[in-house]
């Protein structure tokens, strides 16, 4: 039988990640999100925790959108290292607020946007990513510019749905399933594709049945930061600060005063 003392020293050894999710929700839409964890085994001595962000755009759709992406995750994960958190994970393949974070903290902060492409790469020579519709390319194509990897995505495809943040494909599973698919095999048979990447966390309801029915690898990008933020926690290995070096000035007390503004202002005008 544990004792209390040994409950709590359990308590002190255990690792704790921070799940940022890019929108502001409920409990019942952020448990969509927390569904992604069943599709990864990460053993004992770990735990997530998901925090919807207080501000943000209604969706990734334009450049001014991804202004305010980068403010809202930057200002929900200022404090999760003096919090207690040991990892960042940031649950949008736009990668947003990736780089802000990693300037203020010293823990991993995980994305999966460039992960699953350097992942994909492990996999095979070429990759497309599935994506719901045409207003993510940018997304993705600012990534791949970064890495220096436009040359490995053999195509992105779009199935023409615009996407649900909260409810994600639940109830859609009819139409947009075989949507997958056909775009799927397209990507594999027509553009060349060895690896295939979900491009949206969104759609990690799809990844079981699209991989049962395509010959090759479907990168799942939210669990694929869950496992990278563990290794990395068990490697203790971090981002470089020579690479996100800290700010000179910090200005955290007024990142978390406009975060405050921006939240009543949404209360107020929904």
């Amino acid at each position: 039988m544990i004792t209390q003392k040994e409950h709590e020293v359990e308590e002190q050894l255990m690792k704790k990640v921070m799940v940022i999710v890019p929108f502001p929700m409920g409990e019942e839409d952020l448990a969509r999100r927390q569904a992604q964890m069943q599709a990864v085994d990460l053993g004992p001595g770990i735990e997530f925790h998901y925090r919807p962000v207080r501000v943000g755009p209604k969706n990734y759709s334009s450049q001014h959108d991804m202004a305010l992406a980068d403010f809202s995750i930057l200002d929900a994960g200022l404090d999760a290292e003096s919090q207690g958190f040991d990892a960042v994970c940031i649950d949008t393949m736009s990668d947003s607020g990736m780089s802000m974070l990693r300037s203020v903290l010293r823990i991993p902060v995980i994305a999966p946007g460039r992960h699953s492409m350097l992942v994909a790469q492990m996999l095979g020579d070429k990759f497309s990513i599935l994506m719901m519709w045409d207003r993510w390319k940018m997304l993705y194509t600012k990534t791949l510019g970064e890495l220096g990897m436009e040359h490995k995505c053999a195509s992105m495809r779009s199935i023409g749905v615009t996407p649900d943040n909260k409810s994600l494909l639940s109830g859609k599973e009819d139409q947009v399933f075989p949507l997958l698919l056909d775009a799927a095999r397209k990507c594999v048979e027509q553009d060349g594709a060895q690896v295939l990447i979900l491009g949206s966390t969104t759609m990690h309801e799809a990844h079981s049945w699209l991989s049962e029915r395509i010959g090759v690898p479907v990168i799942n990008p939210g669990p694929l930061t869950y496992k990278l933020a563990s290794i990395a926690l068990d490697l203790k290995l971090t981002h470089s600060k020579a690479t996100w070096p800290a700010p000179l000035s910090p200005k955290h007390d007024m990142i978390r005063a406009i975060g405050a503004a921006g939240a009543d202002y949404l209360e107020s005008n929904p």
